[in-house]
């Protein structure tokens, strides 16, 4: 691919981290939206993941005048009717912590059997150029949300879910196992193909 620099349209330094790994191509620069003085974290008020990925990327785009990847992630849980859904990272409010949001999940399927505990990790990953060009890919994974926290790896909702397949946590998983089979992995998997065509 030609050279190229894009800004990564998050301040969340853990996704950006996981981003630049996922992202790592051949004359690929990415650079992180708090590198730029001034730029802040639009209101995230679409319906649907892509809605979101597209206010990040679009407010990343018109502050930096540069080319911008964003993605956003969702947790949906089959026995809550999808839900936290596109409210994963706000679930238990505005100001949430990581900790809040597993709280209040795992409050919410208290009772709620083994097999009904099924979920599922969405990313949807955009790349947008001021030429108004714009690709977006997907990644989902698949697996359970378990009773208790396991694992110090990761973040989020990592410590309470188990992908199909396996028997750990996301947070029981090195960096290198997660990105090869996580939602983010895939989606920006996707979007390097897309980049280097």
């Amino acid at each position: 691919m030609r050279p190229s620099r894009f800004v990564l349209a998050t301040f969340n330094a853990h996704k950006a981290a996981e981003l630049q790994a996922l992202l790592a191509l051949p004359g690929l620069t990415l650079v992180s939206l708090a590198d730029f003085p001034g730029a802040i974290s639009p209101d995230e008020d679409g319906a649907t993941l892509l809605d979101n990925a597209r206010i990040k990327v679009r407010a990343a785009l018109a502050h930096t005048g540069c080319p911008a990847i964003a993605d956003d992630t969702g947790l949906e849980v089959d026995a809550l009717g999808g839900a936290p859904g596109v409210h994963a990272a706000r679930y238990a409010g505005p100001a949430a912590t990581y900790s809040d949001n597993v709280a209040k999940l795992l409050s919410a399927l208290a009772g709620v059997p083994a097999a009904q505990r099924t979920a599922r990790f969405r990313t949807v990953c955009v790349a947008a150029w001021p030429d108004g060009r714009e690709v977006t890919a997907e990644g989902v994974l698949e697996g359970v949300i378990i009773e208790a926290a396991r694992g110090v790896q990761g973040f989020g909702y990592d410590p309470v879910f188990v992908p199909a397949g396996d028997t750990r946590t996301l947070a029981e998983l090195s960096e290198t196992e997660k990105n090869a089979i996580s939602h983010r992995g895939r989606a920006a998997r996707g979007l390097a193909g897309l980049l280097q065509e």
